[in-house]
């Protein structure tokens, strides 16, 4: 059922099956002329069926909308190819435009994990098994690539992009300064931490998110639409909090490593997980997954730090203290 959060502005659940996450939070701006739907869940019945009869529902065609995408994850970015028409525009950022332009596969991955410690045979089969790769998005519609500062006027609304890296290379929310609302992504999660992983010897994505969390934090907001979870409005408190979690983070990872070199699998079964699950043997490989990346770019963050070096020997990547 969509719910109207202000004059013109919905917010549409769409499910997510077999997903901790439960649902995707996708957002409808109203105008006398276009629409913008913000977000469209996984290229699935189930959220097909409930992005079709959520626009029903609030008089929306889909020949009138346009879409923005947050981010290029499944659960944000995988219907929006069932649901263009061809008089739609999608709206995408430029960082997560280039890595579908340049995509070679999950096999890049998998050997990059094999060289951080994790079982690529098992790595593979996680990977196989998740939604982004069952439920993507089966042909990639054209895009319209847009920068930070680009500015959408729907209805009453006026939205700036405002980039904001980390979660992906691209992340990008929405902006609405005289309203102060905030449409997040995944930047801004109030009941769980955004995933913050690396897969590449490229790039420091912890670094770029904390940057992102204090380009965010100077800006006055009152509505915080976050991806999934509940609304939210104190913002300043929750990037405080996101930001003292990454530090004590990184600190977990320098007292793992005085017990001497590993590589960060081995590093990511030591820290301290929210899971139940008493061992990390117990954890589905696909949280394992997740945890190796979250690792990774933690290690990666305090390798610029100049805390962590990294060592490169028999295929394998480990990490020490300096």
């Amino acid at each position: 059922m969509p719910e109207e959060l202000f004059p013109g502005l919905y917010r549409i659940r769409i499910p997510l099956p077999d997903s901790p996450l439960k649902y995707l939070n996708s957002y409808v701006i109203k105008s006398d002329s276009r629409h913008l739907v913000v977000d469209t869940g996984l290229n699935r019945r189930e959220c097909l069926e409930a992005m079709q009869t959520g626009l029903a529902e609030i008089g929306v065609a889909l020949e009138d909308a346009d879409f923005f995408i947050t981010h290029l994850h499944a659960d944000h970015f995988g219907l929006v190819g069932r649901l263009k028409t061809e008089q739609s525009r999608v709206y995408f950022n430029r960082p997560d435009s280039e890595l579908i332009e340049h995509w070679e596969g999950f096999e890049p991955m998998i050997a990059y994990g094999g060289r951080n410690g994790f079982p690529e045979n098992e790595l593979r089969a996680a990977l196989h098994s998740h939604p982004g790769y069952k439920h993507g998005s089966n042909w990639m519609p054209e895009i319209r690539v847009i920068d930070d500062g680009h500015r959408f006027d729907i209805g009453d609304y006026r939205f700036a992009c405002v980039q904001t890296p980390g979660h992906t290379d691209g992340h990008m929310c929405l902006y609405e300064s005289e309203k102060k609302i905030l449409i997040a992504g995944d930047h801004l999660l109030i009941d769980i931490t955004p995933n913050i992983q690396c897969w590449s010897d490229d790039g420091n994505p912890l670094a770029d998110y904390l940057a992102s969390l204090a380009k965010v934090d100077r800006l006055a907001v009152d509505h915080v639409l976050p991806g999934h979870r509940r609304l939210f409005s104190d913002h300043h408190a929750r990037i405080a909090e996101l930001t003292r979690h990454h530090a004590a983070r990184a600190a977990e990872v320098l007292q793992i490593l005085e017990a001497g070199p590993q590589h960060a699998f081995d590093v990511a079964s030591k820290m301290t997980w929210d899971i139940r699950c008493d061992r990390w043997e117990d954890f589905p490989v696909a949280q394992r997954w997740f945890a190796t990346g979250e690792a990774i770019s933690h290690l990666r963050y305090l390798e610029a730090e100049g805390k962590v070096a990294r060592i490169e020997a028999d295929g394998r990547t480990i990490y020490r203290r300096v």
